[in-house]
């Protein structure tokens, strides 16, 4: 019982600290300003007719993109005071209430900042820079593939040296060994998911997305008996939550790259750390589907003779411009989020 206390109280917490700061958060992102200067041109190949009729250009140049700050800092604001809690009152109760532990949260957890960190500074260069960088281009690009793969690189040599992580959890094959092949992998899971970053492109739609993935990582993690893991992944989802809470239309902010930066690479982390890296795809299937509608559509329209696949891409638009409203696509991704998170979770589980 006290395991489960541990995991709903903090996520609770953190998502009424969440809802508490974002005014004073909401204040600075628009006293400074924090949105676009010109907008987006393209999508994930180039500008059509369609792109142009479904775009919300008005909203991108006057909607903060940091609203990432939001889910990273109730987080972090939870961590630190049930820890502290514990070092100033120590008792059984604040003992099993404190998460913040070596073996299982301090790499998460500091993946989760540092990447949002990375990602507010990356947000700040599109918001108050000037050049080629702050367009979006192929060299921001780059940047930003290569910034993920360093710390992939990063993480997964810790991982391989320093915690022996060198095997694969196959679903109902059991764990099978792959030594030094560990890294490669680790980097690209990590810029697979990364990838799916393009699903921050409608109001709630990688809020309730998001949502529903780290909770079955919770789960997961639960029964797994990595009960800090399972409280942190609670935590993460409850101040998605808050993020949310402002984030359904009309949005008062975006996430950016400071959200779906520490998100996505964090959750990269964690499914190798619950060693269910192989049922994340099932778990997070609309981002798969999100980042493989810009790659098919990317691919065609290269090789094939300019020929698309999809009205426009990534995936959710190309509903938008076949007619589906926004509530619609969003809701809709969010009812496929829940149905695959669960069958996720039990491939995860009776493996």
């Amino acid at each position: 019982m006290i395991d489960v206390i541990k995991i709903v109280i903090p996520s609770v917490l953190t998502f009424f600290l969440g809802v508490l700061i974002t005014p004073f958060f909401t204040d600075i992102f628009y006293k400074y300003r924090m949105w676009k200067k010109s907008p987006r041109t393209e999508t994930g190949d180039i500008t059509t007719d369609d792109f142009v009729k479904i775009h919300n250009t008005k909203g991108e140049l006057s909607t903060p993109r940091v609203g990432g700050v939001i889910i990273w800092v109730s987080v972090s604001l939870t961590v630190f005071f049930i820890y502290v809690m514990y070092i100033l009152f120590p008792s059984e109760l604040t003992e099993k209430l404190n998460f913040f532990s070596r073996s299982q949260t301090l790499v998460p957890l500091g993946t989760l900042l540092l990447a949002s960190l990375i990602g507010l500074a990356d947000d700040f260069m599109q918001i108050f820079g000037t050049g080629s960088y702050a367009k979006d281009n192929i060299i921001y690009r780059k940047v930003k593939i290569f910034t993920v793969c360093l710390i992939g690189l990063a993480i997964s040599s810790w991982f391989y040296f320093k915690l022996d992580m060198n095997t694969l959890h196959i679903p109902f094959g059991g764990d099978i060994y792959i030594g030094l092949w560990f890294i490669p992998l680790f980097i690209l899971v990590m810029l697979a998911v990364f990838s799916t970053s393009v699903i921050d492109g409608i109001d709630g739609l990688s809020g309730g997305v998001l949502t529903s993935i780290f909770t079955a990582y919770a789960i997961i993690a639960f029964v797994n008996n990595q009960i800090d893991i399972a409280a942190l992944c609670a935590v993460i989802a409850g101040g998605t939550l808050a993020f949310l809470w402002f984030n359904i239309p009309p949005a008062r902010f975006y996430m950016g790259e400071t959200g779906m930066l520490g998100l996505t690479i964090t959750l990269a982390v964690i499914a190798f750390l619950t060693n269910s890296v192989l049922v994340l795809p099932i778990i997070a299937l609309p981002l798969v589907l999100t980042s493989l509608s810009v790659i098919i559509q990317m691919i065609s329209y290269k090789y094939f003779g300019k020929r698309r696949v999809f009205r426009v891409a990534p995936l959710h638009h190309h509903f938008e411009a076949i007619g589906w409203s926004k509530e619609k696509v969003v809701m809709r991704y969010w009812i496929v989020s829940v149905v695959f998170a669960i069958v996720g979770v039990i491939f995860a589980l009776v493996s």
